[in-house]
């Protein structure tokens, strides 16, 4: 754990913001809820009154295990945020982009709340998501819930290691909050879910050394193939973006999922990143091609059956939201050093599991 005072970026003049814990370390566990929000304005009153109260609920929730690395992030679909905060809104958030190229296809989903919530163990995550429909589920129509896994050594249900290229420290800050680009939301990150199931029987019926070429990786020790004999239709190929000569790092928190009984074994991507463009490119990239019809061979075997793109405001965000009075994307003013349970923030800050916008973050 982390709780040094670090500078963060300005939101706007004199302005600071937390975000959420976007780039927590990965855990053993996690839930993934999507919902709906009801029509009729006392469910969006209910839904911003609560945005202020997830702190509470996280801090009374993970008290049980302080250990247990417990954390919430919570995101909003494009039309929600219009009706929940209407202007001024993220500079990219729009609803997610369907892709369909031949049998390819990027379904959008509905979705209009995201709610990642991670731990080390998967009760502190159902005790959380519990107690988070508790209190909205009257509000909101459930969409989707995925209960996730780390499985085995960080492996996919296809046995190929998920996340090694994530970046780290503040490289991966970096890489999801938002800075100068869109002063007024800075700290906050943009994520887009999809949830893929697998022909397990169909994949598992190939050569080790055609899935490594699907992958692009070596499956057992997890080693990037050298360019020379990687196709170009590599999965590791194709999601791999350039920039001006740099390469856009993108942070995953993937997870297994499935029902042994129902045959179902799939994997909930989840790619956060400052600007969904670059998340965008690489679905581009495997279901269209680089170049078009140059496509993912993994999607052969993977067919994804949600999509959404949501925005992660900052924390600071979610506790100026009142219920009556429109949110305003600027957050509180800084406070002085004499305040040191806000200028110190620890795990226990009403933050979210969060660290400060630079430097570590505060879990283990």
């Amino acid at each position: 754990m982390n709780s040094d005072p670090i500078e963060k970026p300005q939101a706007a003049e004199g302005v600071r913001a937390l975000a959420q814990s976007v780039a927590s370390p990965l855990t053993r566990a996690a839930i993934f809820l999507v919902v709906t929000i009801n029509a009729g304005p006392e469910h969006r009153a209910a839904i911003r009154s609560f945005c202020g109260d997830l702190a509470a609920l996280l801090r009374a929730v993970e008290f049980r295990d302080i250990e247990g690395g417990l954390s919430c992030v919570m995101g909003f679909g494009s039309e929600a945020w219009d009706r929940l905060f209407g202007a001024p809104r993220p500079a990219e958030l729009h609803p997610f982009r369907e892709i369909r190229a031949g049998e390819r296809h990027a379904v959008a989903t509905s979705g209009d709340l995201l709610f990642h919530i991670r731990a080390k163990r998967m009760d502190l995550c159902f005790e959380l998501a519990t107690q988070i429909m508790a209190r909205i589920g009257d509000a909101v129509s459930p969409v989707d819930e995925v209960h996730g896994f780390r499985y085995f050594d960080d492996r996919d249900l296809i046995g190929f290691v998920d996340g090694t290229e994530n970046p780290r420290g503040e490289a991966a800050i970096d890489a999801v909050l938002i800075g100068e680009e869109d002063a007024a939301f800075a700290g906050g990150s943009y994520v887009i879910v999809q949830k893929y199931l697998h022909d397990l029987k169909g994949w598992d019926a190939l050569p080790t050394e055609e899935q490594e070429r699907i992958i692009g990786r070596k499956k057992l020790s997890d080693i990037e193939l050298d360019d020379s004999i990687k196709p170009t239709s590599a999965h590791s190929a194709l999601t791999t973006i350039v920039e001006d000569g740099k390469e856009v790092k993108i942070m995953r928190d993937n997870m297994p999922f499935g029902h042994a009984a129902q045959g179902e074994f799939g994997t909930y991507f989840i790619g956060y990143s400052r600007s969904p463009r670059t998340i965008e490119q690489m679905l581009e990239n495997m279901f269209v091609g680089r170049p078009p019809g140059n496509y993912d061979r993994l999607l052969d075997f993977s067919r994804a059956v949600t999509g959404n793109l949501f925005f992660v405001p900052s924390a600071t965000f979610l506790d100026t939201v009142a219920e009556d009075q429109p949110a305003t994307a600027a957050t509180s003013a800084t406070p002085t050093p004499a305040e040191p349970s806000s200028s110190m923030p620890s795990e226990k800050d009403g933050s979210l599991g969060i660290g400060s916008l630079k430097g570590e973050i505060s879990h283990e």
